[in-house]
This record gives structure tokens, C-alpha cells and sequence, in this order.
């Protein structure tokens, strides 16, 4: 018997993916939303209680922590327990690209896709983006899928392997799941964990971390340099791992001129877009930004003075790492969320704090927004948060859109639409 514990996007994906085998499987949530557990109904699974010595394969959902109590237990009674990734990987034989790291995978993994569908490859961005992987791999003539993993869905791979790994960069994130350091970089290294000599390991070779893994995996190396701005690091990589794939999928092409294509790119929503301005003002949408380099990056882009929007749910964060570029480029931090507050006072020694009393996400936004816009001198408005969004928001795309519309409510002028 199969259990999928967890429902949301991926424990539903998992389920669809049954469904479309026949599979015998029933669910359980911790705390289920009605409409997840009426969809989960409506494809013919029922809910169950997660009794140790009852299954003999768990598919846990990647927000569910890899050393909840009752996965423990399942485990110990003989319990196979995987996450959708490693279902998904066993059950097909499509050509994959794996792309992880601390920050810019999505780019990559969206940037990727789009280089091979250039070339004429029928392709699929999924797994950590939209949709779940197990929706897309049963896609009829799909040449390849490239799949942004994070570190909660390789924690729980066994056998995975990717025809072409990608591996950006290692930093600090999800302490507050992972519980150390190195816990958090050991799940992002099961990455290359099965790799052999067929495969291709893209890799950045400025970061020391990465450099070493790198040297130890038996696949067949492609480093890369990273470029003065994050969105073009990101192209380069994206541009080597396309041409990787498409040389395992027989056609010869060059990565120099896919990363000059790769540059001409839109940018994804939510990844440092100027959406919009108010007078001389320009506003600066970088939802994603939830981790430590990747807030860094978005403070040294922004024009200065910055106003910056930081605030959510809090992953572990290294504040202390960003004082010197709040000291040197911010004119206002402006704090919203659950740990809003605290984020605030350890900036206050760096640079003016306002805390944005309003428990209702968008309402926050528009607050922080018109408190940015009154402030003297300042030549940008940064929404980089530093924090998962989760108290607030649905995910980070919904706070990337309630931004944008707050915008409009404060009068800018918006350029574009998510």
C-alpha cells in the first residue's frame, strides 16, 4: 500500500500521477485544506491515518521535514519513504536537467527550457516552479524535462540521477528546516550524489564549496565563471547545460552563442524586474529574494538610495553578512511580517527602520510602498524579503503580484504584468 503524505501542489501531482497508473494509494495532511482534500477525493484516493507497518512505499510531500515523527516511524516499520522527485525519476525514462544551488535556480531552470525550445527540443520547466514533475514527465512527446529542485525535494532522493546537473552555488537557506549548515548542503549535494561518467556536471568554479563537490563527482565537468550581474551567471549556466542536453540528445550546438540568446531572455516575474516607477522613483520586484546572497546581489543592483521592503517568515537568514551593504546603499528599511520586527532592529544600527504594523500582506505592501515614496532622496524601491512569504502570502508569486497592484493603488506607473 502507498501512502502520499501531504497534499498542496506536490502531494496532488502525486496523486494524478497514480491515478493515471491505477495505483492503489490513500493520503494523509496534517492540516488539509478542504480543497485539496476534495480534489485528492475526486480522483478516487481516501484519506487515511499514517499506521506504522501499513505501507511499503511514503510519498512525502517536500514541505513535510524530513524528521517529522510519524515519517520516523513509518520509516522504522519497513516503510520506504521518497519525495515526488524520486517517484517520478523511477517511473520514466525522460532525459532531465537538475538545476539547484542557494540562489538563481529558477532563472536557470526557466532560462534553460527556453534555450532548448529554440533549438527545437519540445521541452518542460517543472519541479520546484510549476508544475510538480510528475505532471509533466507522461507529456506526449516531450524531448526532456529541466526540473528546479530544491533542497526539501533532494534531501529525500535515493536513486535519482539527472542526465545534466547543475549546481550554481552554495549558501545560506532553510537553517530552519535543515537545522545546520551542513545539513543544508548535504541535501542540495544529493544532487550529484549518483551521477557517473555519462553524465554532466555544470558548476560554478568561483565558489569553493561547489568547486570541491565538483572534484569529486564522477560526471563529466563544465565549470563556469560567474558573470558581474546574477541574471547573466545565471544565462551562462543555463546556456551550458542546454547545450549538454543537446548534445546527449544528438545535436551538436554552441554554448557561446546560446548565452548570447539566453541574455535576450525576458526576465522571470519576481527576480529583480523594475515593474513599474513613481516620479524619478523606480520600483524593483525581487519577491524571490529570500536568501542572504541573493538579497546582497538585489542591494548592490538597486539604484541608491534604496528603500528596501524585507520582511515574512524567517529561514535563517545571516543578517549580520548584509550590514555592510545596508550601511552603504540603504536610506530606509521598511519591515513587514511575522519577523518583520526583528529584522528591523538588527538593521536599525545600519541605516533608518519603520515597521509596518499590518498582519494583511497586501495592505502591508501598499503601506510600505507609500511609506518608501515619502521618504527624501531615494532613487529606488526594493521588494527583496529576505523571508519566505508564507505568513502572508500564498507563496512568493502572490506577494510579487499584490506588490504590483499595490503599486497601482499608490499611483506608479507600471510597465509590466505579472
Amino acid at each position: 500500500m502507498t501512502l502520499v503524505y501531504g497534499l498542496g501542489r506536490s502531494g496532488l501531482g502525486v496523486l494524478r500521477f497514480l491515478a493515471r497508473r491505477g495505483r492503489t494509494a490513500c493520503f494523509h495532511d496534517d492540516r488539509p485544506r478542504s480543497a485539496d482534500v476534495e480534489a485528492a477525493r475526486a480522483l478516487g484516493f481516501a484519506a487515511c491515518t499514517p499506521e506504522p507497518g501499513r505501507f511499503g512505499t511514503v510519498i512525502a510531500a517536500p514541505g513535510v521535514p524530513i524528521d517529522h515523527p510519524a515519517l520516523v516511524a513509518l520509516e522504522r516499520s519497513g516503510a520506504e519513504v521518497i519525495g515526488e522527485v524520486e517517484l517520478a525519476w523511477r517511473e520514466t525514462d525522460l532525459p532531465l536537467v537538475g538545476v539547484t544551488g542557494t540562489a538563481g535556480k529558477t532563472t536557470t531552470t526557466v532560462f534553460t527550457a527556453r534555450l532548448l525550445e529554440r533549438l527545437g527540443l519540445p521541452v518542460a520547466a517543472a519541479g520546484n516552479v510549476d508544475p510538480p514533475l510528475v505532471d509533466v514527465v507522461d507529456r506526449p512527446g516531450l524531448a526532456a524535462a529541466v526540473v528546479e529542485l530544491s533542497s526539501f525535494q533532494l534531501e529525500r532522493v535515493r536513486n535519482f540521477r539527472p542526465r545534466v546537473a547543475v549546481l550554481l552555488n552554495l549558501g545560506t537557506d532553510h537553517l530552519d528546516r535543515h537545522g545546520s549548515l551542513e545539513r543544508y548542503h548535504a541535501a542540495k549535494l544529493r544532487l550529484l550524489a549518483n551521477l557517473t561518467s555519462e553524465d554532466v556536471l555544470v558548476y560554478n568554479a568561483a565558489d569553493p564549496r561547489v568547486r570541491a563537490a565538483a572534484k569529486a563527482s564522477l560526471a563529466r565537468k563544465r565549470p563556469f565563471e560567474p558573470a558581474a550581474a546574477p541574471r547573466a551567471t545565471n544565462a551562462r549556466a543555463a546556456a551550458l547545460a542546454a547545450a549538454a542536453l543537446a548534445e546527449a540528445l544528438g545535436r551538436a550546438v554552441d554554448a557561446r552563442e546560446l548565452e548570447a540568446r539566453a541574455l535576450e531572455l525576458p526576465p522571470v516575474p519576481g527576480r529583480f524586474e523594475t515593474v513599474g516607477r513613481v516620479g524619478d522613483i523606480l520600483v524593483i520586484d525581487d519577491s524571490i529574494a529570500t536568501r542572504t546572497e541573493a538579497v546582497r546581489a538585489a542591494l548592490e543592483a538597486a539604484p541608491a538610495p534604496v528603500a528596501w521592503i524585507v520582511g515574512g517568515e524567517d529561514k535563517g537568514a545571516d543578517l549580520d553578512a548584509l550590514a555592510p551593504v545596508v550601511r552603504k546603499r540603504v536610506a530606509l528599511v521598511l519591515a513587514i511580517g511575522r519577523d518583520g520586527p526583528r529584522f528591523a532592529r538588527a538593521f536599525a544600527a545600519h541605516a533608518p527602520t519603520v515597521v509596518i504594523e499590518e498582519a494583511e500582506g497586501p495592505r502591508a505592501l501598499e503601506r510600505a510602498l507609500a511609506a518608501a515614496l515619502a521618504a527624501p532622496g531615494v532613487a529606488s524601491v526594493l521588494l527583496a524579503p529576505l523571508a519566505a512569504s508564507f505568513d502572508q502570502f500564498a507563496d512568493y508569486k502572490h506577494r510579487s503580484r499584490a506588490f504590483r497592484e499595490a503599486l497601482a493603488r499608490v499611483g506608479g506607473e507600471a510597465w509590466t504584468a505579472s
